[in-house]
């Protein structure tokens, strides 16, 4: 079984810490750490320490993946992109509940957690990867990193989309079953180098979608919390919930769910593949409906005196 890891002790920051104060410790941490700035002897502790601190910036620095952390843990990550888990809501064994972001590149390449290069993440931060004086062998131009606002149908269908960024305009690809906080990054599509035979940066897009209100994302899947009467609680009913509709429009449709006489608060009933659609289309996640039940506050006589009689049979 993996070994739980304390990122948040790692960069010496509380688990509150803002996005800002996560890169500042970072920074402070790899400079210091940098197998390049110790003593010989000490060298391969600090090797050792710099993948630590770079792992915990891994996980920190994305919003999501931050939010799988501290649900999950370091576990959750364990395996690469795909994680460890595969749980769902209330004991569902409904699809993926490991990491749930993912980087896709302009050139159809995929990159996952599980297999990164610590010293990559310090040239992207800094710009270099030792502190003799040395570029790295690509001699790269500068990443860019923006930030893109994409509707729901645009997340669930993908689209294409150009941006102006520094590097100027670009077309980019958003894939189908993108999520918020996605990370997408185009290869050569940064700044020019400003070396000579160099190679031009990355572009970095971190992806915030606009959910329905009603849906709480967790992977693949979806939560929807449903009010029924008390009485529909008791007796059974059929309702409507909002579902992932690939045939619709925008995305959405409703699908009609059957509640079982007796259900109690907090139930929760599962339509498969009404999900979320999986990253570059490789079918759907499910959705999930919790039942809140909805007692009056006040009662008539005649409504008392049945219960009443109830409660004496």
């Amino acid at each position: 079984m993996p070994t739980n890891k304390d990122y948040y002790h790692v960069l010496g920051v509380g688990k509150n810490a803002s996005q800002e104060e996560i890169k500042q410790a970072y920074r402070k941490l790899a400079r210091e750490h940098h197998p390049d700035v110790v003593k010989d002897g000490d060298k391969d502790a600090a090797e050792k320490r710099f993948k630590e601190i770079n792992e915990a910036y891994q996980i920190l620095k994305d919003p999501q993946k931050r939010t799988m952390y501290d649900q999950y843990g370091s576990s959750a990550f364990a395996g690469g992109p795909q994680g460890a888990g595969s749980q769902g809501f209330g004991g569902f064994n409904q699809g993926q509940w490991g990491p749930y972001t993912y980087t896709y590149t302009s050139n159809g390449q995929n990159y996952g957690f599980g297999d990164f290069d610590p010293f990559d993440v310090f040239e992207e931060f800094f710009g270099f990867r030792g502190f003799g004086g040395q570029r790295s062998a690509g001699r790269k131009g500068k990443n860019l990193y923006y930030e893109l606002v994409v509707s729901f149908s645009e997340a669930v269908f993908g689209v294409e989309k150009q941006v102006n960024v520094e590097s100027g305009k670009v077309t980019i690809k958003i894939p189908t079953g993108v999520r918020n906080g996605t990370e997408l990054r185009f290869a050569g599509k940064g700044m020019p180098s400003k070396v000579t035979g160099g190679v031009p940066g990355d572009l970095y897009i971190s992806v915030k979608v606009v959910y329905p209100k009603d849906f709480e994302i967790y992977g693949d899947d979806i939560l929807v919390r449903k009010e029924i009467d008390f009485v529909d609680a008791v007796l059974g009913t059929t309702v409507e919930v909002p579902v992932v509709d690939l045939s619709g429009k925008d995305g959405l449709g409703t699908a009609k769910l059957k509640i079982p006489e007796g259900t109690q608060p907090g139930a929760r009933f599962m339509l498969k593949g009404k999900g979320m659609p999986r990253l570059q289309g490789r079918g759907q996640g499910n959705l999930v409906t919790e039942i809140r039940i909805i007692f009056p506050k006040k009662l008539s006589r005649a409504q008392r005196d049945l219960l009443e009689r109830y409660k004496m049979l």
